[in-house]
């Protein structure tokens, strides 16, 4: 397993997806791919883009999310094993499977949350569809 894919939301849990990441990439000597993908800008879904101040927020976000993966890769680095990190708006599962195909993953590593039944009636289950859809084997780490 040379590339091996992380999918980062940067919930509480995290921290125990990479320190999981980072024994199965030390296990197989392999590169970790931490990819975080942000919601699309408001104007790609349909939106119009709005006031300045919602864009200043959107870009501040951003920021926010571009520091928290190089945060996880530095401490990646840490621990001997090439990395990087992609920050991605889009949608989540359609994104993290086009990014593994064209980084010529071999794994998928992604964590499980439980969340109620509206939570998964409006967001659906990101790691059910990521196994659904996927073609290369998938890793979840409960948390």
């Amino acid at each position: 397993m040379k590339n091996i894919i992380v999918g980062i939301d940067f919930l509480e849990h995290t921290d125990i997806i990479i320190e999981k990441a980072i024994e199965v990439g030390k296990a197989f000597n392999s590169k970790l791919w931490l990819l975080h993908v942000s919601a699309p800008d408001p104007d790609f879904v349909g939106f119009d883009v709005g006031p300045q101040f919602k864009r200043d927020e959107r870009a501040l976000d951003l920021k926010v999310e571009r520091k928290k993966l190089a945060e996880y890769s530095k401490r990646v680095q840490s621990e001997g094993l090439e990395v990087d990190s992609l920050l991605i708006q889009g949608a989540t599962i359609d994104t993290i499977i086009e990014e593994s195909k064209k980084l010529n993953v071999n794994l998928i590593i992604c964590g499980h949350h439980n969340h109620n039944f509206l939570y998964r009636l409006i967001f659906g289950a990101t790691a059910k569809n990521i196994i659904m859809k996927s073609e290369i084997p998938v890793l979840i780490i409960p948390v």
